[in-house]
């Protein structure tokens, strides 16, 4: 039965629009005043509506800052939301993330986010000439679990021009672990 009134609300919701523009051209008719009142009423009402989602935004931002790495079917359990839609937050979010200091990654058809203390480690790690596997051994209590992980972050970091060239390469560190043994 409650499928029955989301079905109807739905249909409606669809519609509303075009009953509106009528609404007001009749009134326009007999009262162009009143119309217009309904027009910038309406359009006010309109844009209230996106208020809700910018908060939304936000405290996602603020929660996901709390943990090293967080997946969005987590989220989507701690929000009570539907994941579809933490995941088109979470999208919208990683599209604009060149001056953050967290990264949003795309990983396993999931969204992961990664804290700044993890992306700083990583980086200093990388710069430092270590491989991805090193990387990876002392990350680990940063949650990350896989080399695919650290390929990920390091392409998304490189992406949006947040990575810089290493200062010695994976080779001349693995030459210079060598010779001081």
């Amino acid at each position: 039965m409650p499928n029955l009134y989301k079905m109807f609300f739905k249909s409606i919701g669809r519609k509303w629009f075009i009953f509106l523009v009528l609404v007001i051209l009749l009134v326009f008719i007999y009262e162009q005043m009143v119309a217009i009142w309904l027009t910038a009423i309406t359009l006010i009402l309109f844009l209230l509506s996106y208020i809700p989602s910018l908060f939304f935004k936000n405290k996602l931002i603020r929660f996901m800052k709390g943990y090293y790495m967080i997946e969005d079917d987590t989220i989507a359990g701690e929000f009570k939301r539907p994941i579809r839609r933490i995941r088109d937050k979470m999208f919208e979010i990683s599209q604009n993330q060149r001056n953050r200091k967290w990264v949003i990654v795309f990983l396993n058809k999931r969204y992961i986010f990664y804290h700044q203390d993890t992306i700083e480690k990583l980086t200093d790690l990388y710069n430092k000439g270590y491989s991805d596997k090193e990387i990876l051994e002392l990350l680990k209590e940063n949650d990350l679990r896989t080399r695919a992980e650290v390929t990920i972050i390091k392409e998304t970091l490189i992406k949006h021009g947040r990575l810089g060239k290493r200062a010695i390469s994976v080779k001349q560190r693995q030459d210079q672990l060598r010779f001081s043994q």
